[in-house]
């Protein structure tokens, strides 16, 4: 967490893991009728950046889509530079908008950005499972099979593998578990977390070696951020790779009932 300060306005900065998505939120701070005032928030997350308006008050939200803006956290600061009045104003600090002083202002966005930045690489929230107890080569992934006991739960975790830059590392991971049963992509990369509704998918399993049957490993990989690997895929070794897979994970599951 970092506090600097801007003049009439303070920039918060902090890293936030929502389990679903997360990223740098950036909180611009300001004194209003004495009360210090959570005026504007800049949610740049992975998946579903936002900012919102009077968090506190009207919350209005707006969504940043990245295929126009770009990096949010550079978005963010742009808007800062060049629409700050505008947005405290719209934010119903009209009295702060007056005292911006823009030169100064952006005097200061250098060191935001450059915390924002580096925050959101410091901070990143990733996990390294096990690769698996059994492993099933398939070209240029490899699938990882193991029960796992944890005190949130227990059950089978697929994990599949790839080599990136001479190193293996865990591309998506399934864990198929009795109690919040979940899968990630890119664990060490983006760790985007998905928890599956056991009501419309009762054996997570079943719908993991089903989503692999269907030739949605090269979406989900792409997803996960690794498109090189990708490229390499063997789609016909790997559904000849999935009878073992299945019948294993389910031999496995068997024997941990």
């Amino acid at each position: 967490m970092a506090q600097i300060e801007a003049g009439p306005i303070k920039f918060d900065l902090s890293h936030r893991d929502l389990m679903y998505d997360q990223g740098v939120c950036i909180r611009v701070l300001g004194d209003v009728d004495g009360d210090e005032k959570q005026l504007l928030r800049f949610d740049c997350f992975d998946q579903l950046p936002h900012y919102h308006y009077d968090p506190e008050g009207s919350n209005e939200k707006h969504d940043i889509d990245k295929t126009t803006a770009g990096h949010p956290v550079g978005w963010s600061v742009k808007q800062f530079r060049t629409n700050m009045p505008a947005m405290l104003r719209h934010a119903g600090a009209e009295e702060l908008a007056k005292e911006i002083n823009v030169a100064e202002l952006n005097k200061t966005l250098d060191e935001v950005e450059e915390t924002a930045r580096q925050m959101a690489v410091d901070d990143r929230s990733t996990v390294t499972h096990n690769k698996g107890d059994v492993i099933i080569d398939s070209g240029a992934i490899r699938f990882g099979l193991e029960f796992r006991e944890l005190s949130v739960g227990r059950g089978l975790a697929v994990h599949v593998l790839g080599t990136v830059a001479e190193q293996e590392i865990e591309i998506l991971a399934f864990d198929c578990f009795d109690t919040d049963p979940h899968y990630h992509y890119g664990p060490r990369n983006k760790n985007i977390r998905i928890y599956w509704d056991q009501t419309s998918v009762p054996n997570p399993l079943r719908w993991t070696l089903d989503q692999f049957k269907d030739r949605k490993l090269s979406a989900m990989i792409e997803r996960a951020g690794y498109p090189g690997i990708v490229a390499e895929l063997d789609e016909d070794l790997i559904q000849q790779k999935l009878v073992e897979v299945e019948s294993t994970a389910l031999a496995i599951e068997k024997q941990n009932a």
